[in-house]
């Protein structure tokens, strides 16, 4: 059995916001939309049933965690990419052979905003990912001690 790992999962909140998680059935949401070929390898290959997950709003006036959540589902084709009215269709993916995946998120619980601004003033996570420059992936790993640090600042 393989220990559990964490993830910071970016989503625009006029798409899908923590509280639009919460309120969905199981408190579950299918995570559409992923068009990036290091995202999908994330799910597909290192993401586990268990997971836990730092819900991130983005693209949006204050952008920063805004809940814990953990992976629900195994990966799974994405149906965006096969229905012409999604923005997310992409013409050349076939059903045999889809290009682009899909978890299932579980929303646990929204969180206060901790947001960029405040990530970047503590120093055990100078070296977290979403905080590089020019990382703008919507699916990066984070460590168990981001993980614990950011829990401890959520907390107090």
């Amino acid at each position: 059995m393989t220990a559990t790992q964490y993830w910071l999962m970016k989503s625009e909140p006029d798409e899908c916001s923590i509280d639009d998680a919460l309120a969905a059935p199981g408190r579950t949401v299918p995570w559409t939309g992923v068009r990036n070929y290091q995202a999908r390898n994330f799910m597909r290959d290192a993401m586990r049933v268990g997971d836990g997950v730092l819900f991130y709003h983005s693209s949006c006036p204050e952008p920063g965690i805004a809940g814990i959540a953990r992976v629900a589902s195994g990966v799974r084709p994405d149906p965006t990419q096969f229905d012409p009215a999604s923005p997310y269709h992409d013409a050349a993916s076939r059903s045999d052979a889809p290009r682009w995946l899909l978890v299932d998120v579980q929303a646990l619980r929204k969180t206060r905003l901790l947001g960029l601004p405040e990530l970047r003033t503590v120093p055990e996570l100078a070296g977290m990912r979403l905080l590089q420059r020019g990382n703008r992936l919507s699916i990066t790993p984070v460590t168990p001690e981001e993980w614990r640090v950011i829990e401890r600042l959520l907390a107090a």
